[in-house]
């Protein structure tokens, strides 16, 4: 029995996502010097990936 096309290589996904996950935003805008610790979680600005 062989493995259907769509499992194989799960971790080959290169796609560049639109949407970040709240953790990968609040790194980014501390690396921006835009959020410090302590702030708010909730309602952060909107943030464009990194490239």
């Amino acid at each position: 029995m062989s493995v259907h096309s769509s499992l194989k290589g799960v971790n080959k996904i290169a796609a560049k996502r639109n949407v970040l996950k709240r953790f990968e935003r609040i790194n980014l805008l501390q690396q921006r010097g835009q959020w410090k610790k302590g702030d708010r979680a909730l309602g952060l600005r909107k943030t464009k990936p990194a490239v």
